[in-house]
């Protein structure tokens, strides 16, 4: 019984001295905490976009030339909804792109 309220003794005080450990220092909290880390997160999040893209795009370009295998005279009806879904995923990694470049700006 002694040792487990030396053991609650011990964690208390470890929690209550910890605050100190965890205090951001004025310049670190002022950057908003991101330091050196915001350059690897939008190279991450431009990977992802680009990997999600050319995945889509791979899907897009399928599902058409199956359709155009299946039916060789719809192809003209096929083509032009084939050119938009290819512009609007490839939308989503300018955007990507745009947003990366704001945030890596204001680093």
């Amino acid at each position: 019984m002694k040792i487990m309220n030396v053991c609650k003794l011990a964690l208390t005080v470890m929690v209550i001295s910890s605050a100190s450990v965890f205090a951001e220092e004025g310049a670190h909290a002022a950057s908003g905490g991101m330091g050196s880390l915001l350059p690897l997160s939008v190279g991450l999040a431009m990977a992802l976009a680009v990997l999600g893209a050319s995945t889509a795009q791979g899907k897009i370009g399928t599902a058409f030339m199956d359709g155009v295998s299946r039916n060789p005279g719809a192809q003209k009806s096929m083509f032009v909804p084939l050119i938009l879904s290819l512009v609007f995923v490839e939308t989503l990694v300018l955007f990507t792109f745009l947003v990366a470049q704001s945030l890596l700006e204001k680093f």
